[in-house]
């Protein structure tokens, strides 16, 4: 019975709002739960937890209390002596690392609300990160920290929004995460971390950011966006690409047209809105003239001609497009040019290549007719010579 009753309790206490479920289906639930609990494959009991609470006679003995919980799960998680007997490879400092976050911080001064460990991990199901069930796995992070966040009436207290979600999920970080089943690809806890959770300051967003988008990071960084950005108190990349919306941009994003977001700051008659406008035009030149040389290519290759090597050296053409997307970010016409002036030359050279194998089509199909021609004609002249030879015997 006292097991039973600490289940309940602690389930009931140790969650983000009341149980509403009667005291039985709470006790079934924890001990379904519990079986697949990381602890209990450790061969742990429930009294590991328990055992050291409250034991005072009134309802709820052995009850584990909201604001106990960071403090009694930090009790084994920050002893490096406990947890190599169990995992040598789990961290240590996830205590101290709560204790520098929002809700850490928080939670220090007596706000109970905020998230603690059992909010993120679960009570009485807590799975490693690497197991798809896990309310921590990647592909569950956004729809678990979505539990508060994207609770507009349980966050009113901090004015802080709440369609992170919504925006994160219409991101191009959601799809390559959820629909193209990329677990590299970042989720909350990538940018904001997670026991040390807390949204990076204005001057460490590019830092974030370049974490995974290294060359775009080192181009701003030689930018004179970074110094005005600085000086205007503005974020660096989430200023133009935005904070959980993500989309991914194409050529129209840059220039001053109706969508692109150099317009923001920029209009076509100054030197920054023609150098945006100058390198959308040119982006998407370089675009049209491989897709015009990968067309020859083809049909050069559908002649039967082998342009094995023309075909492959056009993908680095791709290549050099990128890298000018990119070097974009330097807000340095030259090096942008650079780039893009690579890729013309590998452009032309593809289509030196396609020309010549059409021609050498050509070449090989005159070099048949003749011979055609002239068994033709040896055949025309042995049929008649044969014609002439049978009339002559009737």
């Amino acid at each position: 019975m006292r097991v039973l009753a600490i289940m309940v309790t602690f389930a009931a206490l140790s969650v983000r709002g009341p149980a509403e479920q009667p005291a039985s289906a709470l006790v079934k639930s924890a001990q379904d739960q519990f079986v697949s609990d990381i602890h209990a494959q450790k061969g742990m009991t429930c009294v590991a937890c328990h055992a050291g609470s409250d034991k005072s006679s009134a309802p709820g003995a052995y009850s584990i209390r909201r604001g106990q919980i960071p403090a009694l799960c930090g009790s084994c998680h920050s002893d490096a002596g406990r947890m190599k007997q169990f995992n040598p490879s789990v961290r240590t400092d996830q205590l101290t690392q709560y204790k520098t976050s929002v809700h850490g911080v928080k939670f220090g001064h007596g706000d109970t609300r905020v998230a603690v460990c059992t909010d993120c991990h679960s009570t009485h199901s807590i799975r490693p990160a690497s197991d798809p069930h896990s309310s921590i796995h990647p592909l569950n992070v956004a729809t678990t920290c979505k539990q508060c966040h994207s609770d507009a009436a349980y966050m009113k207290p901090y004015a802080i929004a709440t369609d992170q979600f919504s925006g994160y999920a219409d991101s191009v970080h959601y799809k390559a995460l959820v629909e193209s089943g990329d677990l590299g690809a970042p989720t909350c806890t990538t940018c904001h971390g997670s026991h040390g959770a807390a949204p990076p300051g204005v001057a460490a967003v590019a830092n974030v950011c370049a974490s995974c988008h290294v060359l775009q990071g080192k181009f701003f960084e030689e930018s004179p966006h970074k110094q005005a950005f600085r000086k205007l108190e503005l974020p660096s990349c989430v200023t133009c690409h935005e904070g959980h919306r993500i989309h991914h941009p194409d050529d129209n994003f840059v220039g001053t047209g109706k969508s692109a977001i150099c317009a923001t700051c920029h209009i076509g008659s100054e030197p920054a809105g023609q150098m945006a406008d100058g390198a959308h035009k040119n982006f998407r030149h370089l675009e049209a003239e491989i897709v015009s040389a990968r067309s020859l290519l083809d049909r050069a290759a559908r002649a039967g001609m082998d342009v094995t090597d023309a075909d492959m050296e056009l993908a680095q053409a791709n290549d050099a497009l990128a890298k000018a997307r990119v070097s974009l970010h330097s807000a340095q016409p030259g090096r942008v040019a650079a780039d893009l002036e690579a890729g013309a030359k590998i452009v032309a050279n593809a289509r030196t290549a396609g020309n010549a194998a059409l021609r050498e089509r050509d070449n090989r199909r005159k070099a048949i007719v003749l011979p055609v021609m002239a068994l033709a004609g040896l055949f025309a002249t042995a049929g008649l010579y044969i014609r002439s030879l049978e009339r002559k015997q009737y």
